[in-house]
């Protein structure tokens, strides 16, 4: 059977950006990830091994937010690809980067970026 694992609303204080000062003083992000997946008989049996592990998941996005970049492309990227490397189970996934008061010289609550990636 086929199902989604979903995270929202990850909030992070990270050091992405094209600026000096935002790869300085870094900035507030929120990461959605939506994976894919099938899950197996064991699932249903109530078994952690037949499904995706919220808390393995939390951390590959945790160790790319904590990997300064320009572009949130690329971490998003980099988030999808390591996620569908880490689950054999896992058939799409799709990263949603927002960054919080983006310098657009105007007011804008976030910006956001969305990498969708499959096998």
């Amino acid at each position: 059977m086929t199902g989604k694992v979903v995270l929202e609303g990850l909030e992070f204080h990270a050091y992405h950006g094209v600026y000096p000062h935002e790869r300085s003083s870094g900035n507030k992000f929120q990461v959605d990830i939506s994976v894919e997946t099938v899950f197996s008989d064991s699932a249903f049996r109530d078994e952690l091994e037949g499904t995706i592990n919220y808390e393995d998941l939390y951390a590959i996005v945790k160790a790319e937010m904590e990997k300064p970049s320009k572009l949130l492309e690329r971490v998003g990227h980099s988030i999808a690809t390591q996620t569908l490397s880490a689950f054999s189970s896992a058939q799409q996934v799709e990263v949603k980067i927002s960054k919080f008061n983006p310098p657009i010289g105007g007011v804008c609550r976030m910006a956001s970026v969305v990498v969708k990636r499959e096998k």
